[in-house]
């Protein structure tokens, strides 16, 4: 029992030092100069997902929130870092069959539904292609399966969707489609990049009312990806905060919103609107730092209004300034580090 407990409060997946660079030039017969030039996308980014637990990853646009799902999700490779799922290092695997497995336990739900969905296939077909490729059903089984996950979503009865084309529902019910098909394959990680962001505002919160059904019923580690801190703070565990491919603060998600400890997470929140009281706005600074060979130092320096002069030339420590709330920043002061 003890042993079985243990198991289930280990992360289902680990992510160590997760960093993508993009070579744009330089560095060789064919590039502009003798210096290689690579854009930081991602770099050094860790975290964890737990079952039944939602992580939101907020950060404006060009973050590096998309690159880090189309990592996990191995639609592109890192650079470096250690990504594992249920103890085993899943890039040093390779193959068909090691990308089956895998896909098999982490899936992803796309920020367009229509665009993630053929257009010439019915909704029965997208369902039908996972049962058939990850779970081998075929007739009768398989089409009650199809029935049983449009159920699921909430789309009854299951007749009425199973024949239609995409065109013929409605953006949130295209959604909900997309995350039938990531469960067909009873996955234990869903990677959901801006699942509602193109989504009308009058129907988002049955979306995300949806995934925090599915993730109490199955126990599915959720990555939550968002520019939205309010939907983040409806449905997220914890939140982490993400600036040009660096991350700058994680923390439960009531504390973070309430509590800030990152000027960058304090700047976001400012520009959130808040009738129930007033918030003094935050003044950014400078332009935003340059993400092609950006050197050492804190990437938010340069907008920084608390900027030091070791801002610019150490990269900061994570380091805790409360149980289970860490920051990268010098003008936090920090109480101990913890990497």
């Amino acid at each position: 029992m003890q042993q079985s407990d243990a198991q289930s409060d280990a992360p289902v997946m680990e992510i160590q030092g997760l960093t993508r660079l993009f070579h744009v030039g330089g560095g060789g017969p064919f590039g502009v100069g003798a210096e290689p030039r690579y854009v930081h996308a991602v770099e050094d980014v860790s975290f964890a997902l737990q079952r039944g637990h939602i992580l939101a990853l907020v950060g404006e646009s060009g973050s590096g929130k998309s690159t880090i799902a189309r990592l996990l999700a191995r639609l592109d490779r890192p650079t470096s870092g250690q990504v594992r799922l249920k103890g085993s290092d899943v890039l040093s695997t390779r193959g068909r069959k090691a990308m089956l497995e895998y896909r098999a336990e982490v899936q992803m739900i796309f920020q367009d539904p229509f665009g993630s969905l053929n257009p010439v296939k019915t909704i029965g077909h997208h369902l039908a292609r996972p049962l058939t490729i990850h779970k081998g059903l075929h007739g009768p089984a398989r089409d009650e399966r199809m029935r049983a996950l449009l159920r699921t979503v909430g789309l009854v009865p299951p007749a009425d969707y199973i024949d239609k084309y995409p065109h013929q529902l409605s953006g949130g019910q295209r959604q909900r489609v997309a995350i039938a098909r990531a469960l067909a394959v009873d996955p234990e990680v869903l990677l959901a990049d801006e699942p509602v962001s193109m989504l009308d505002v009058s129907i988002r919160m049955g979306i995300l009312t949806l995934m925090e059904q599915l993730k109490e019923q199955r126990a599915i580690a959720y990555l939550y990806i968002t520019h939205d801190l309010a939907s983040a703070r409806y449905i997220a565990d914890e939140t982490m905060v993400l600036y040009a491919g660096q991350m700058m603060e994680k923390a439960p998600s009531d504390e973070l919103m309430r509590e800030p400890a990152h000027p960058y997470t304090r700047l976001l929140l400012s520009a959130v609107p808040n009738p129930s009281r007033a918030r003094r706005r935050v003044e950014a600074r400078g332009e935003i730092a340059t993400m092609i060979n950006p050197g050492s130092g804190c990437r938010f320096a340069p907008r920084c209004p608390l900027a030091m002069a070791i801002c610019r030339r150490r990269t900061p420590e994570v380091t805790e300034v409360r149980p289970g709330h860490w920051v990268r920043c010098y003008a936090a002061n920090p109480v101990r580090s913890v990497a």
